[in-house]
């Protein structure tokens, strides 16, 4: 980026989901000047998302995460991870009522609780706490954004052929090439002038 000392190791990145209000200056040679337009992620990267949010949690193995991703199309990232955490409290929620059920139990019989010692239970995150889950899950991002962000990068995809028919001319044709060439230069009429007014 201009005005930055080299720095082989950083990447300057940004995002956002309302492209149509960025200044253009930022756009600008020298700045944020590669676009890259992300789509909604498809049913293997809805996958990868469920397992990245729950690779540190203990999930039951009667969910079938491969499920998930295949029902929660046109979801974000972002919605897979509320669909995760909301199940993770579920989950943490109905031990916690377990826990309280145990020592109410205990209060009033301690002497049966004595014979029916049992392991403290880890919570697991269980199918019924996911379909409990989805039924609170909603997609951020609608059908009409979906079109709006697609227009978006097409638009931006044709702005960006403008030296799509340069060609270097042919050393055979001598000087008379070269001049052709500089006829046909559309910055010809910018000769002589300051730097600055390329960014004008």
């Amino acid at each position: 980026m201009d005005g930055m000392s080299a720095k082989k190791t950083v990447f300057i990145i940004g995002a956002t989901n309302r492209p149509d209000i960025i200044d253009p200056a930022l756009l600008r040679p020298g700045r944020l000047d590669q676009l890259i337009y992300i789509p909604l992620p498809d049913e293997d990267s809805r996958h990868q998302i469920f397992k990245a949010c729950l690779r540190k949690s203990p999930v039951s193995k009667d969910v079938d995460l491969r499920a998930l991703a295949k029902y929660t199309q046109g979801f974000s990232g972002a919605d897979i991870t509320e669909i995760c955490q909301r199940s993770c409290k579920y989950a943490i929620r109905e031990n916690i009522e377990k826990d309280i059920e145990r020592e109410r139990r205990k209060r009033d019989n301690p002497e049966a609780m004595e014979e029916d010692i049992e392991e403290e239970e880890v919570a697991e995150i269980k199918a019924a706490h996911f379909e409990e889950s989805m039924k609170y899950a909603r997609r951020s991002v609608s059908d009409a954004d979906i079109r709006k962000y697609q227009a978006f990068a097409q638009t931006l995809q044709q702005s960006r052929g403008f030296g799509s028919e340069f060609r270097f001319s042919d050393t055979s044709t001598g000087g008379a090439g070269a001049g052709a060439g500089a006829a046909s230069d559309p910055f010809a009429s910018a000769g002589g002038a300051d730097e600055d007014d390329l960014y004008s």
